[in-house]
Parts: C-alpha cells; structure tokens; sequence
C-alpha cells in the first residue's frame, strides 16, 4: 500500500487548488514551500517547483529523499496539441519535446536521458496505473518552452505521438525512474498551443487547475497497491 506520495506543481495556483480546505501543516527545504495534507490513509507533501524541467526534477528529487516519498505525482494544467476529447487526463505516457540531437534534415527526437546517437528513439516513460480511474489516456510531451505556434504543436503531435503538451511531467517521470520509484501525472487543458495560448492559459488557469486536483484527490483516495 503506498501511502507517501510527493506531488510536484510547476505553478502555485495549481498546488493550491489540491485540497484546499484541508488540515495541513507546512516545511520549507531549499526554498521550496512544502504543503503537508492528510488524505486518508495517506500522507500527500505538495510542493510548486516553478515552471521547466529543471525545477521539477529538482523539487521531486527533494521530495522524495526528504520524505521518503513512494510514489512521485505531478497534477496541474496542459495545452492540447491533437485530437483527443476531454479536458482532464491521465497520463500514461510521456516523453521530452527538446530533447535529442539537431541534424541537418531535422532534429531527432530520443528518450529522456538516452545517448542522443542513432537511430532516433521515442520510447515513453510509462506511469503506473491507477484503479478505478475513469479519465481518459493521454501521452504528454514536455519541454522547456511554452507552445504558442499550431505549426509546432501539430508537428510535435504526429513525431511523438503526444496529444497534450506542458513543462515538467516527462522530467518528473525521468527522475522517478532514475530514483526508482513509481509515478503518476493528470493534467487539465487551458488551451490549444496556438497563438492564443497565453491568454487562454490565463484565463483558464484556475478552474483547470482545480479539475485536475478534483481527479488527484479522488485517485489518491483510491486504491494504489502495486
């Protein structure tokens, strides 16, 4: 049964809107504010890392050493790149956008943390899966840049095979393999990772951010044995 689980935000509206009415307490360790909520059985330390990749792979490692976290959990909001109806996810697979090697005929895409050498290779990092968790699938494809251009986004949706997109999932993800823990990702959609993003993301923040803590809190009320 796990019952330690670290959960990792890139901005602070979207740590705050998980659990907000409840009994918490509060750390800080190496400038990161961490929350800590009883839910249940379990014990939840949220923590906003900031935006990127860097940041988030630093807070979850933190996290996790610090207190002895089980399971590595990311939740917060995406832009969708293709075709996929809903506007809550779970996420089941992610790779990184931007990582790889720049080539004259294009640039190739390659696991996160992978030797960028050879054939091109997007083998996803893969969450673990969660019982009685009724949100549809999505792959998610991360990397250090905010997507405002639909050209780039419908190209990264047929390379990757991603339909969301955001900055931090595939980071925690490749740092829970490193440390080898399990993890897991849901994600709510602001915008459309098109011209209009950054005012969509604005405007829709706070009530994606609140839809994907919704679906964290009912799945970590739920069974997580692995």
């Amino acid at each position: 049964m796990i019952t330690r689980i670290a959960l990792i935000t890139g901005v602070q509206e979207e740590a705050d809107a998980f659990c907000p009415d409840a009994t918490t307490h509060h750390s800080t360790h190496a400038g990161f504010n961490v929350r800590h909520v009883s839910l249940g059985r379990r014990t939840v330390v949220v923590a906003c890392s900031g935006v990127g990749k860097v940041n988030a792979a630093t807070a979850a490692t933190l996290l996790a050493h610090l207190h002895d976290a089980q399971l590595l959990m990311i939740i917060g909001t995406a832009g969708k790149i293709g075709d996929h109806t809903g506007d809550c996810f779970y996420i089941h697979e992610a790779v990184q956008n931007d990582y790889g090697a720049r080539r004259p005929d294009g640039f190739a895409h390659y696991r996160g943390g992978s030797w960028p050498i050879g054939p091109a290779d997007t083998t996803p990092f893969r969450a673990i899966e969660a019982p009685h968790c009724d949100l549809p699938r999505a792959r998610i494809a991360t990397g250090d840049a905010f997507i405002e251009c639909p050209d780039h986004a419908r190209e990264m949706a047929v390379q990757l095979g991603a339909t969301l997109v955001d900055m931090e999932t595939a980071a925690v993800a490749q740092t829970a393999e490193r440390l080898g823990l399990p993890w897991m990702a849901i994600k709510a959609t602001t915008d459309d990772a098109n011209g209009e993003s950054a005012g969509d993301f604005s405007a829709n923040l706070t009530r994606a951010a609140r839809r994907a803590a919704e679906a964290a809190e009912a799945v970590l009320r739920g069974d997580l044995s692995l």
